[in-house]
């Protein structure tokens, strides 16, 4: 109880009670877990938990794998979006940070084209909340902070790359 979790396709909770509860005739053991931003509270039988994705926020190493891999290079795809939007939707709903670290990785480097679809920015948005859920929980700061250090990192490659872009034209010229 107080710990933060991650559960796959809600993203982080906080764990506000143990409780037991009569389903019947059988006594199950409950995890009552509250979505702050979402305004939702879960329960699941704690037989159950592992089984549905349930597990503590990353640690240190794992944070520094996920800054790595929004560091790298994004993987474009050229296939149809509507099968790449499935495969981002199920890469943020794995529960894996580093995997919704490569979806906001992917999206990341057009998100202020204004030609990008509705679609494109929903996913993007709705994978970054979710690494910056877990980049708070793990630092003990608010969402805000969080969030600003994200996009500071995601920023500055960005300018990197356009500043090596530039750079490649002008010794081309």
């Amino acid at each position: 109880v107080g710990n933060y979790v991650v559960y796959p396709t809600h993203g982080v909770g906080k764990i506000m009670a143990e409780e037991t509860q009569m389903i019947g005739e059988h006594e199950l053991r409950m995890l009552v877990i509250a979505f702050e931003k979402d305004k939702m509270t879960l329960r699941v039988p704690m037989s159950r938990a592992s089984a549905a994705g349930l597990r503590p926020v990353s640690g240190e190493g794992d944070m520094k794998k996920m800054f790595e891999t929004l560091k790298s290079k994004a993987r474009t795809s050229r296939g149809m979006w509507s099968r790449r939007a499935q495969e981002y939707e199920a890469k943020i709903n794995s529960g894996s940070v580093l995997a919704v670290a490569e979806v906001v990785r992917d999206l990341h480097q057009n998100v202020d084209q204004s030609e990008r679809s509705y679609s494109e920015r929903m996913i993007y948005e709705s994978a970054l909340a979710r690494i910056v859920g877990e980049l708070a929980a793990v630092e003990g700061t608010d969402h805000k902070t969080a969030t600003d250090k994200l996009m500071k990192l995601l920023r500055g490659k960005v300018a990197a790359a356009a500043a090596a872009a530039a750079a490649a034209v002008k010794e081309a010229a």
